[in-house]
């Protein structure tokens, strides 16, 4: 497997699963902690090692909700960690890290630039 291209596919791939996977056990857990369902699983990224998984969150009411939720988000980490290893088939289990999804804040925040800027051209 010396094939860099067959490497990042078979990332990709693990990482589609684990957000897949984590997503469903996500929303389980919103069904008993209603709170949490002001965050979203925006994706998922994979230490090259496969050692450490980082679940990116995003919220609509942004980062502030997130830091608040954080706590009540961590209490449910043992949980989702042992529910992945119930569903890889892989020998070990990553550790889960929880992070705010600053990429999509600064994405939403040039979205509404531009439409600020298409409406001041309207006028």
């Amino acid at each position: 497997m010396n094939n860099p291209r067959i490497r990042e596919i078979k990332q990709a791939q693990r990482e589609s699963f684990f957000l897949k996977e984590i997503a469903n056990f996500f929303l389980q857990i919103t069904s008993d902690n209603p709170q949490l369902r002001a965050l979203y699983i925006n994706r998922v990224k994979l230490s090259s090692d496969g050692g450490m998984c980082t679940i990116f969150f995003i919220s609509p009411d942004g980062k502030d909700k997130y830091d608040e939720l954080f706590n009540s988000l961590l209490l449910y980490k043992p949980s989702l960690r042992k529910a992945v290893s119930q569903v890889s088939h892989s020998r070990y289990t990553p550790d889960l890290i929880f992070k705010y999804d600053e990429g999509y804040e600064k994405q939403r925040k040039v979205d509404e630039l531009i439409e600020q800027l298409k409406e001041e051209r309207k006028l």
